[in-house]
C-alpha cells in the first residue's frame, strides 16, 4: 500500500567534477525552519575514497530488493529513494533503506572525517544519480575531497536554472520500517568485535546475496562462529548473503563490531546490526529476521504509542533536542523536568515520526527530522488503531489479575506472564510470544489500564 509520493526539488543535479563533490539538497527541517533547499556543510572529506564507497554502498541497499535474490530494481535507480542526510554540528549521518524494507544503512563522518564550515543544523535527502553514481566508482586514492552538501555559492546565484524534479512513492511499508529502525537498535547491546584480517575473512567466506538461511553467531576468541541454532550471547543472522554489500569497504575497515538483542536457547530469529570501523568514519547495516521479513511488523514502537503519557511527553521532549548529535537523556530529563525512565518513552514516541533515530555505537539516540510529511508517517500501526478502537468501544474489562477483550464475536484472555508484561489467548501471541510486538488486545490492555490508572 502506498501512502504518498515524495517529490524531490533539486536546484541541479548532483556532480563530482575534480574531486569535488556536490550534494543538492531537497526539501529540509533545519534549525531555522523548513527551507527548499538547505546548505549544510561545506569544505573536505578527508578520505575522499572511503567516503565515496560508503555512498555507493548506501546507494546499493536503496536499490535492492532482498527477496528478489538480491538484485537492483531493474538493474537500475528505478523506484530509488534518495539517501537522507543529517547534519547535527560535528558530524553528517547519510541514511538509506533497502526497497525491500529489510534492510538500513548509514554512513555516519565523523568529527576527523570533516574539515570545513558546518552552515546549518538539519535534515533533508540528497541527490544521487547514475552519472554521480558513476563518477563515485572512479573516485581512487586517500587524498581529500571537496565536499558541499547544498547548493555551492555557483548554483545559489543560478537557482533559476536547470531543476531537477523527481517523485517517488513511498509505501506505508517502507515508511513504518523506517520508523521502527530505532526503537529496534536500541534493545541492541555490543555482542561481538573483530579484528580487521578476522572481519574481511568472515565476510568473505559468507555465502550469496540470495542465500536466505538462518544463522547465528557468537565470538570465539578474536573470530566469529556460526552455528544453527541460538545460544545465550549469540546474534542472529537472518540473509547471511545480505553481509556481502559490505565487501567493497572491507579494504577500508579497521574492525567489525556486531550488536544484537538478548537471545536464548530456542529464541526465534531477531534483527541484528553490523559496524564497520572506517576510522574517520562508521558504517552500520542493520538486518530484520528474514529475507521476506521487514522491520515493518515487529512492533517495536507499540507499547510507547499506546500510553497515553509518552505520547505527552514527547511534546516536552521534542523542543529540548537542539539536533543533538548524541540525545543526553538525563541533560533532557532535568530540562524537562521529567523523570529518564519517561524521557526514553518520549523518545521511543518521538521515533514514530522519524524525529530521532538511534545509534547503537554510541547507545544514544540522534535527533533528527524526517525530511517526509509527519503524517505519512504517523498512524501507520494498525494493531494500535484497533486496540483504541477497542478500548473506545467499552470492550476491555477488568478480570481477576488481566482482562478480558471482546473483538468481533470472540473474547480473548489478557493475563501476566512471567518476568514480566501480559500475554494473550489470541494466535497472534501463541505464534509470536511477543517477538513481533504487542497483540492488539495486549495493547488495548494496557491502555485501558493506564486509563484506569490515571483516573
Amino acid at each position: 500500500m502506498t501512502t504518498g509520493t515524495q517529490s524531490y526539488r533539486y536546484p541541479a543535479a548532483s556532480a563530482l567534477h575534480d574531486r569535488r563533490l556536490t550534494l543538492q539538497t531537497s526539501g529540509g527541517r533545519t534549525e531555522r525552519g523548513l527551507l527548499a533547499n538547505p546548505r549544510f556543510f561545506t569544505g573536505f572529506l578527508t578520505a575522499g575514497e572511503p567516503a565515496a564507497v560508503g555512498l555507493l554502498t548506501l546507494a546499493d541497499v536503496a536499490r535492492t530488493d532482498f527477496r528478489r535474490a538480491g538484485q537492483p530494481l531493474d538493474g537500475s535507480f528505478g523506484g530509488y529513494r534518495d539517501p537522507i542526510v543529517t547534519c547535527g554540528g560535528e558530524r553528517l549521518r547519510f541514511e538509506s533503506f533497502s526497497a525491500c524494507c529489510g534492510a538500513y544503512a548509514r554512513l555516519d563522518v565523523l568529527p576527523a572525517g570533516l574539515d570545513g564550515d558546518r552552515l546549518d543544523h538539519g535534515t533533508t535527502n540528497v541527490d544521487v544519480n547514475p552519472p554521480l553514481y558513476a563518477a563515485l566508482t572512479r573516485v581512487g586514492g586517500r587524498d581529500p575531497l571537496r565536499l558541499s552538501v547544498g547548493p555551492d555559492d555557483l548554483t545559489v546565484t543560478t537557482l533559476d536554472g536547470a531543476v531537477v524534479e523527481k517523485k517517488v512513492p513511498l509505501p506505508e511499508r517502507w515508511l513504518r520500517s523506517l520508523a521502527e529502525v530505532p526503537a529496534i537498535a536500541a534493545r541492541f547491546e555490543p555482542r561481538a568485535a573483530l579484528t580487521p584480517a578476522e572481519t574481511t575473512a568472515f565476510i568473505n567466506r559468507l555465502p550469496s546475496a540470495a542465500s536466505r538461511e538462518v544463522r547465528w553467531v557468537s565470538q570465539v576468541g578474536r573470530s566469529l562462529r556460526v552455528a544453527t541454532a541460538p545460544a545465550r550471547g549469540a546474534v542472529c543472522l537472518a540473509g547471511p548473503g545480505r553481509l556481502a554489500l559490505l565487501r567493497p569497504l572491507l579494504r577500508f575497515a579497521r574492525g567489525l563490531r556486531v550488536f544484537g538483542p538478548s537471545v536464548a536457547p530456542g529464541s526465534g530469529p531477531a534483527p541484528s546490526g553490523w559496524e564497520l570501523d572506517l576510522g574517520a568514519m562508521r558504517f552500520l547495516l542493520l538486518l530484520s529476521p528474514g529475507t521476506f521479513r521487514g522491520f515493518s511488523g515487529e512492533g517495536g514502537l507499540l507499547e510507547a504509542l499506546a500510553d497515553p503519557t509518552a505520547a505527552d511527553d514527547a511534546e516536552t521532549v521534542a523542543p529540548l533536542l537542539g539536533w543533538a548529535q548524541v540525545v543526553d537523556v538525563d541533560a533532557v530529563a532535568s530540562a524537562g523536568g521529567l523523570a529518564p525512565q519517561r524521557v526514553r518513552a518520549a523518545l521511543a514516541v518521538l521515533a514514530t515520526s522519524g524525529r530521532v533515530g538511534y545509534d547503537p555505537a554510541e547507545a544514544a539516540y540522534f535527533h533528527r527530522e524526517l525530511p517526509f510529511d509527519p503524517a505519512l508517517v504517523t498512524g501507520l500501526n494498525p494493531r494500535l488503531a484497533g486496540a483504541r478502537a477497542l478500548v473506545d468501544g467499552g470492550h476491555v474489562t477488568p478480570s481477576g489479575e488481566g482482562f478480558e477483550v471482546r473483538a468481533g464475536e470472540r473474547t480473548y484472555r489478557v493475563y501476566p506472564v512471567a518476568g514480566g508484561g501480559l500475554g494473550c489467548t489470541c494466535s497472534w501471541w501463541v505464534d509470536h510470544r511477543g517477538e513481533r510486538g504487542p497483540c492488539t488486545h495486549v495493547l488495548a490492555a494496557g491502555a485501558a489500564g493506564a486509563a484506569g490508572g490515571a483516573r
